[in-house]
């Protein structure tokens, strides 16, 4: 036996076994996708983004370069789930502020943890975390415009 159809009958099914992994959603967001409440569903949905925030400061300082952009990926879809659960709900949040002054608050924290472990990261590694902070900051920003405009007229 050659080593060329042993290579292909290992890579062939790695691969797809990684893409398919690739499109399933991160065990923790498959828990929050799952409660029907939409406001709780944003609750779970942080709460997987600190998680994935705790596995991101490991596998960097591990040096594990592809476990840090899947859990930079796993942050922006959780953070992106819980602001589209929030805006689903279809509550004004002047009116109903709980889950969305949560929301606000553990983003604008998430948001500072994630500025200060890109500054303690290599220079070279920093623009990994640059888009994730970009979306954590839009969501942020509209969760706090809902909370603070005032009456629609």
């Amino acid at each position: 036996m050659t080593a060329t159809p042993l290579l292909a009958r290992i890579a062939i099914p790695l691969a797809a076994a990684l893409s398919l992994a690739a499109q399933t959603p991160a065990p923790g967001l498959k828990a929050a996708l799952a409660e029907p409440n939409l406001e709780k569903r944003s609750k779970l949905a942080l709460d997987n983004a600190e998680i994935a925030y705790q596995t991101l400061r490991g596998a960097y300082e591990k040096g594990d370069s592809a476990q840090v952009a899947a859990s930079a990926k796993e942050i922006q879809e959780s953070v992106n789930l819980a602001s589209a659960s929030l805006r689903d709900t279809g509550k004004d949040p002047r009116r109903s502020p709980k889950y969305f002054k949560r929301a606000e608050i553990e983003t604008r924290d998430l948001l500072r943890r994630m500025e200060d472990f890109q500054q303690q990261m290599n220079f070279e590694d920093r623009p990994v975390l640059d888009p994730v902070k970009a979306d954590i900051q839009q969501v942020h920003d509209q969760i706090l415009l809902g909370l603070m405009e005032g009456k629609r007229k």
